[in-house]
């Protein structure tokens, strides 16, 4: 039998089912993607995606089934590994300038009551400039708009200077600008060697931002490079044809041709 090779895994999940109150919401997951991908989990509402990356970072709890990182279990990598939560998930009232904030990405590598040196600030603001945030890293982050909350989230993860990077819906609510601020800085994250997987709605983008696809509805349908899993057939499967973009996407992927973003929407106006 041909043994795995692991030292190109990133991640590894194997038989992971998760449980609310006894009700599934994930049910036996089996997939590993590779180091240096940027990969997009993809399914409908009430999939699991966030419960996915919550439960390979131990925020949700596991009913069997066990997650590898590098071949190791989180505690042995857990500095390596960045969560960027959903917006709405946090208190955005919490008294902290959007420097604290971002110099929360290095807590990890200075070890309990030591205070960030000078090389510390340095990556923070190196982080904030990648963003356009620099200016507003004395600003109180209540006061920043939802996509400028976004992008000092995103520059908070930079600061970690992590290997394995997860990220729940980072595009959500935010502009076309800062959406193109963060998907070329998430190609960045990844020609320098890091993997990153984001929990992704807008399936027009699919195709342009992701390398690599997880398409899931409480089950794996399918996980593999774009080309191969983001067809028709699988986007049915994941989708149950409830989604009546979906012969829409099937016309486009035919012809090779996916409008941008602000024309679907112009002409999607008033669909949820």
């Amino acid at each position: 039998m041909k043994m795995k090779d692991t030292n190109n895994i990133a991640l590894e999940i194997h038989d992971l089912t998760v449980s609310y109150d006894r009700k599934p919401v994930l049910w036996d997951v089996d997939l590993s993607l590779p180091k240096g991908k940027l990969v997009g989990i993809v399914g409908p509402n009430g999939a699991g995606k966030s419960t996915l990356i919550k439960s390979v970072m131990g925020l949700a709890p596991n009913s069997s089934g066990y997650v590898r990182l590098f071949d190791r279990n989180l505690e042995q990598v857990r500095q390596s590994i960045s969560y960027v939560p959903q917006r709405e998930s946090v208190d955005w009232d919490f008294p902290a300038s959007v420097l604290d904030v971002v110099l929360m990405g290095r807590y990890g590598k200075l070890g309990l009551f030591k205070r960030p040196r000078k090389s510390d600030k340095e990556v923070a603001m190196d982080s904030l400039r990648k963003v356009g945030m620099e200016a507003y890293a004395k600003r109180q982050i209540s006061q920043l708009s939802g996509g400028q909350q976004q992008r000092v989230f995103l520059a908070r993860a930079l600061a970690q200077q992590a290997e394995l990077y997860f990220m729940d819906e980072p595009f959500a609510g935010v502009d076309a600008a800062t959406e193109k601020i963060i998907i070329s800085l998430l190609r960045e994250m990844t020609e320098k060697g890091s993997t990153v997987v984001v929990v992704h709605h807008d399936l027009q983008s699919v195709t342009e931002y992701f390398d690599w696809v997880i398409l899931l509805n409480m089950r794996l349908v399918a996980c593999g490079p774009t080309e191969e899993v983001f067809t028709s057939e699988l986007l049915q499967e994941t989708y149950g044809g409830k989604l009546t973009l979906l012969s829409e996407v099937g016309n486009m992927m035919k012809h090779k041709h996916f409008p941008n973003r602000e024309v679907s929407k112009a002409t999607n106006t008033g669909s949820s």
